[in-house]
């Protein structure tokens, strides 16, 4: 279990004039994470793939919070989505200061595959994450603050597939479905860790700063498909 927190969204500083996108922002962290943003006034994009569950979540947080997200309709199960879903970002804003890559899933059966043909675990988690983040880098090594972008991992890395990653299993195949769904999990988590820490070498001279976190345990609906 984890300890008690040193610190509470009470103390982040006011965030008017900052851009942020939040991935998976519908439900469970995302949410909470956009409803915290809002409070402090930054301008924020809540990417989810489902519009009518979206906009319902919009409305509820912008009665919570009197701010109004805005929706960017984002699948990070098919690539040309989730480039759909930068191009739209990108022709309405010329910064962003902050992009938290949280959408995921868990625990998806094998037969589940990305619009591509991915593992779903993987190409949800990593590959479509990886992607938006290509696509919106250099606006993000433009911007003129310090900018921030997050990742969220999981104590699975630990798991027994989770020290490392299996390449053989992250497209269908007898490999693929040998793996137990914990495995295949833990090892996309190792993924979203190691591009976060990859992030930060190549631009940390940039003044970018990029980190993966641990939320713990936490009752979320990651396991919905």
């Amino acid at each position: 279990f984890s300890g008690k927190p040193r610190w509470t969204p009470a103390q982040m500083p006011d965030l008017e004039g900052k851009v942020v996108i939040v991935t998976g922002g519908s439900s469970g962290i995302g949410k909470e994470i956009v409803r915290e943003l809002l409070l402090h006034n930054a301008k924020v994009y809540l990417a989810a793939r489902n519009p009518e569950k979206t906009r319902n979540v919009i409305e509820e947080l912008t009665k919570a919070t009197g701010k109004t997200a805005v929706f960017l309709n984002l699948d990070l199960g098919d690539l040309k989505s989730v480039k759909a879903a930068a191009e739209e970002f990108l022709s309405k804003e010329k910064s962003l200061d902050i992009l938290f890559n949280n959408g995921g899933v868990m625990l998806a059966p094998h037969e589940m595959l990305t619009v591509q043909g991915y593992d779903y675990h993987f190409g949800v988690n990593v590959l479509g994450h990886f992607y938006l983040t290509k696509q919106l880098l250099p606006t993000l090594l433009a911007t003129e603050s310090k900018v921030r972008a997050v990742a969220t991992s999981s104590s699975a890395i630990y798991l027994p597939l989770g020290s490392k990653i299996s390449f053989d299993t992250l497209k269908d195949g007898p490999a693929k479905k040998r793996k137990s769904l914990k495995d295949l999990y833990g090892q996309n988590k190792v993924g979203d860790a190691m591009f976060a820490l990859e992030l930060t070498k190549r631009c940390r001279d940039n003044g970018t700063v990029s980190i993966s976190l641990n939320p713990v345990n936490l009752k979320t609906d990651l396991d919905q498909h």
